[in-house]
């Protein structure tokens, strides 16, 4: 048996034993007082009547008091014990205003007036877009939409701002929280992080209380929304009867890239503005109206392997004088193993037994026995999982998901229109999709949700949410509201981009 199926096999044993355990010990209080009246209770009804059990009870008053006490006490300690609920209040995602639009000949025309760039750096541009899945409609914020462009930390300031407050704003609004109510804020933005943070940014405008619980992550990639939700999990079973704000972005001002180095050419053609904000609660009052409650959450990183730690980088370019980020030609080979690692502890979390006991099987007769002709075997999460939200990061990532987890077109639906109609927003895409399956009136009451993020470092995380009640489309449209009814629509493979629109005259 070779390493890594040892440590498939090993990962996987040990979630099948975690799994049991959990539930023998969530049961065990049961069982034990079950097992006590089935003992205790026919020897008693056998040999005393009512009246003598009236009489013993009167007579040892103080003992049954302390027995009581003593049971009301293990209830509740166990009551305590067991891990608060999250629940998933609301979110919103944040869409600019029309004048930030662009269609992709306006974008290629744009990059080309900026300067900088060759023949050869253009055209590969524009072929990536050509074959990006992106629509005529995605955002850039004013700074590079200004001629000349105008990359700054103040319009990178004014950006984030208007990501930020527009979307916790209209949180605010419709959950009707007070902000004074809000005991914990994250926020993520993995390349721009300014000082005063994101965090005190919000603490600042919203005026939050003065013991408010703050966390800014920066440089965690595209899967730091979930980090952040996993993070906001854990401090809320430390923090009773509380609120947290999670908010995610990224800025697009500062890290546009303006040279030749092709590997960071790509990132021009694929990022978008964009940002999101949940309102996350573990108060039990709050489950009525809550939408989701929060069921796992499963980071995978593989930052020990150098391969997987350096598939995503930022840095300067061979000028040393343009900084970009860097993707190497491994990604879709990293973020396959990543994935692979992830489904091995998130499956027995989910899956059926048959499901798992069939993947192991295939693994053993393939590794073990040397069978060639046993295909590996790839679970079907749709049995466990109704609605899948895999961050938008590019074409290439979603159709080799889509292979993988032999997923349909209505699953892969809300990834796709995502990455359409606003592009790669980095980790806030995962909050659009989820967006978008609740405006189309996808989400039904008892649905799961699996959210799957990749970031550099290498990271894959998942989060899989519950449905606790129908969600509204008409009270849920958020960004969607001018899109929902003309999409889906039908993305090929490769839509040219008209050269006419997309010349430009280079500006001495």
């Amino acid at each position: 048996m070779d390493r890594e199926l040892f440590r498939t096999v090993k990962q996987a044993t040990r979630n099948h034993a975690r799994v049991l355990y959990h539930r023998l010990v969530c049961r065990l209080p049961h069982l034990l007082a079950v097992t006590l009246l089935l003992v205790v209770l026919p020897p008693l009804v056998s040999t005393l009547s009512l009246d003598a059990l009236w009489a013993d009870a009167r007579a040892n008053a103080p003992l049954l008091a302390a027995a009581c006490a003593g049971c009301f006490a293990a209830a509740y300690a166990y009551a305590m014990s067991r891990p608060r609920p999250v629940f998933l209040v609301d979110l919103a995602g944040y869409k600019p205003g029309p004048e930030h639009e662009a269609t992709r000949a306006r974008a290629i025309r744009q990059f080309g007036l900026a300067g900088g760039f060759d023949d050869e750096s253009m055209s590969f541009q524009k072929r990536m877009m050509e074959r990006s899945g992106l629509g005529e409609a995605t955002h850039f914020p004013a700074s590079l939409m200004s001629i000349p462009v105008d990359m700054c930390l103040r319009t990178a300031r004014d950006e984030s701002e208007a990501v930020v407050f527009g979307v916790v704003d209209e949180l605010l609004a419709k959950t009707g929280v007070p902000a004074g109510d809000i005991g914990i804020v994250i926020a993520n933005s993995s390349l721009y992080s300014p000082t005063p943070s994101f965090v005190s940014l919000i603490v600042n405008r919203y005026r939050l209380r003065e013991d408010v619980v703050s966390h800014n992550l920066s440089g965690m990639g595209c899967s730091a929304g979930i980090i952040a939700i996993d993070l906001a999990k854990h401090l809320l079973q430390v923090h009773p009867d509380t609120y947290a704000l999670v908010v995610s972005t990224e800025n697009i001002t500062l890290n546009a890239y303006l040279g030749n180095n092709r590997p960071m050419l790509v990132t021009n053609t694929l990022f978008r503005v964009g940002g999101a904000a949940v309102l996350l609660s573990n108060r039990r009052a709050d489950r009525a109206r809550a939408k989701y409650q929060l069921i796992h959450t499963v980071r995978t990183h593989r930052g020990a392997s150098d391969r997987s730690y350096g598939c995503v980088t930022q840095e300067e370019d061979d000028t040393g004088k343009r900084v970009g980020v860097s993707l190497s030609k491994e990604l879709m080979s990293v973020a396959g193993d990543a994935l692979r690692t992830n489904i091995t502890t998130l499956g027995p979390l989910v899956l059926p037994l048959s499901e798992q006991l069939r993947f192991l099987a295939t693994v053993v007769l393939k590794r073990v026995f040397l069978r060639s002709d046993v295909k590996p075997h790839i679970p079907d999460f749709t049995l466990a999982l109704e609605h899948f939200c895999i961050h938008a990061g590019g074409r290439g990532v979603l159709d080799e998901l889509e292979r993988s987890l032999k997923l349909s077109a209505w699953h892969m639906e809300p990834s796709r229109m995502t990455l359409y109609r606003f592009g790669n927003t980095s980790s806030s895409s995962l909050w659009y999709e989820l967006s978008y399956c609740e405006a189309k009136g996808r989400i039904k009451k008892g649905d799961r949700v699996w959210q799957i993020a990749f970031g550099s470092g290498f990271k894959c995380n998942s989060a899989v949410w519950k449905a606790l009640r129908a969600v509204d489309a008409a009270e849920s449209l958020g960004p969607w509201a001018q899109d929902v009814d003309v999409l889906p629509v039908h993305v090929p493979k490769v839509v040219p981009i008209d050269d006419d629109e997309a010349s430009y005259k280079p500006t001495n």
